[in-house]
């Protein structure tokens, strides 16, 4: 997806100024894909063992985590 899709399409976009951020799990920090994300973004790549270190509990850097699924959550269990 990354090379078929993502890159592509970044192509299309002004990027020079974007930030990639990615959570921390393992099979989104393997080498093949930091090297490919690395290539694109250089320095500005957010994540594990990476130049800005991916931080797991950032309410700034992951708002979906504390806002978007606390509030699907509260609508899925209303009464």
């Amino acid at each position: 997806m990354i090379t078929n899709f993502f890159i592509p399409e970044l192509n299309n976009h002004d990027v020079q100024e974007l930030w990639f951020q990615q959570d921390g799990a393992t099979c989104h920090s393997a080498r093949a894909t930091i090297d490919l994300l690395k290539d694109t973004f250089g320095d500005r790549l957010i994540s594990r063992f990476r130049p800005v270190n991916w931080p797991p509990r950032s309410c700034d850097l992951t708002p979906l985590d504390y806002f978007l699924w606390g509030y699907v959550k509260s609508l899925v269990y209303e009464d």
